[in-house]
């Protein structure tokens, strides 16, 4: 089933980079708009349409499934001793986040702070942890997949948290670019997985987007930082005003 779902999704990043839409699927299977996304939604999908569609992007099964078998060799996470190693410099933290980003290392030293030695000592680096393969000409090979994302409360994150949290919300987010809201609600079991699973959806979109511009000169992109987050919380002075259960009487 992980398998079938990850060659939809192959299959799905080949008609974008294409420029092959819903629409024009529909079309080619005899189907709605809304058909052929809920079949992409729910990746399901008959031999004989997988192979129509297929033919949009003129690339057919065994194609797919070469793509995805070299996608499957790469990393999705680090361990947490390699995400330590890059969290213990900026530098090296930032030259990390550049390369993910597929800024060449001339532009890393053009647009930061960061000396031509430095830039391809953190390359090195990146290269003995596993990040990257620093090839030939200080050619970049990246080693993590397209999913890649750091480790949950691993040593990035709580970087993040410690250093990056406050600046990042320090904003009036009103640029058409920007959004951010803090809704509050009571949800059932079913409610609440529902909602962690449309969030993990966004994510994945949001990492498709990126490696679709990836495409895309460095000057017609921006850093953008998406901080997606829900649990189970309740404002401290809302806790504080909870009323406190009776004790257990004494049996005597």
């Amino acid at each position: 089933m992980a398998h079938s779902g990850a060659l939809v999704e192959v299959l799905k990043r080949e008609l974008r980079s294409r420029g092959v839409t819903y629409a024009q699927v529909a079309r080619k299977l005899n189907l709605s708009e809304a058909s052929v996304k809920r079949m992409f939604s729910r990746r399901d999908f008959t031999l004989k349409r997988l192979d129509q569609v297929c033919q949009l992007t003129q690339a057919d099964f065994s194609d797919l499934a070469r793509t995805l078998s070299r996608e499957e060799t790469l990393i999705s996470q680090l361990t947490p001793e390699q995400e330590k190693e890059i969290a213990s410099s900026i530098k090296l933290f930032l030259v990390a986040v550049c390369v993910l980003n597929h800024v060449p290392p001339g532009q890393i030293v053009g647009i930061y702070e960061v000396s031509q030695a430095e830039c391809i000592q953190m390359l090195v680096k990146l290269d003995r942890i596993g990040f990257i393969r620093l090839m030939p000409g200080n050619r970049i090979k990246l080693l993590v997949s397209r999913d890649f994302a750091w480790l949950p409360d691993g040593p990035i994150q709580r970087f993040f948290k410690q250093h990056a949290h406050g600046d990042f919300v320090r904003s009036r987010f009103d640029r058409p670019d920007e959004y951010f809201v803090a809704v509050n609600g009571m949800l059932s079991a079913s409610s609440r997985a529902t909602m962690v699973a449309r969030l993990k959806r966004v994510v994945r979109e949001f990492s498709e987007l990126h490696n679709d511009d990836v495409r895309l000169p460095p000057s017609q992109r921006l850093n953008m930082t998406m901080l997606v987050a829900i649990r189970h919380w309740e404002l401290q002075a809302f806790t504080e005003l909870r009323r406190k259960k009776p004790a257990n009487p004494t049996r005597s």
